[in-house]
């Protein structure tokens, strides 16, 4: 099984930053891409911010230029940098992993979620 471990959500005003990390353990052969996904309060999760393992990037419209997603392969972590935060960011932000295990098996995990609170 894949376990991810969320990290980095907090308060902040509008205009401040926030990092936050996700760090994939179990016993699976390969991570074919990390994203982040978030869902506010009566609304539906949307997704934020993929990267693949051929360091493909993209982000939805509503966070280009303003958040940047990063990975540490070795770590097997993945990372989302928030900067210029709006009140609409306010959100659980999920972490999500897809690979194969040993085996060739196909996995999606999620993670718990991490609240990001930006204030006005």
């Amino acid at each position: 099984q894949v376990q991810l471990v969320e990290s980095g959500g907090g308060s902040v005003q509008a205009g401040g930053s926030l990092r936050l990390s996700c760090a994939a353990s179990g016993t699976f052969l390969s991570i074919n891409a990390m994203a982040w996904y978030r869902q506010a309060p009566g609304k539906q999760r949307e997704w934020v911010a993929r990267i693949a393992s051929s360091d493909s990037i993209g982000y939805s419209d509503s966070v280009k230029g303003r958040f940047t997603i990063s990975r540490d392969n070795a770590k097997n972590t993945a990372y989302l940098q928030m900067n210029t935060l709006k009140p609409e960011d306010t959100a659980v932000y999920y972490c999500n992993v897809v690979g194969y295990y040993r085996g060739h098996n196909y996995y999606n995990a999620w993670g718990q979620g991490t609240q990001v609170t930006v204030s006005s």
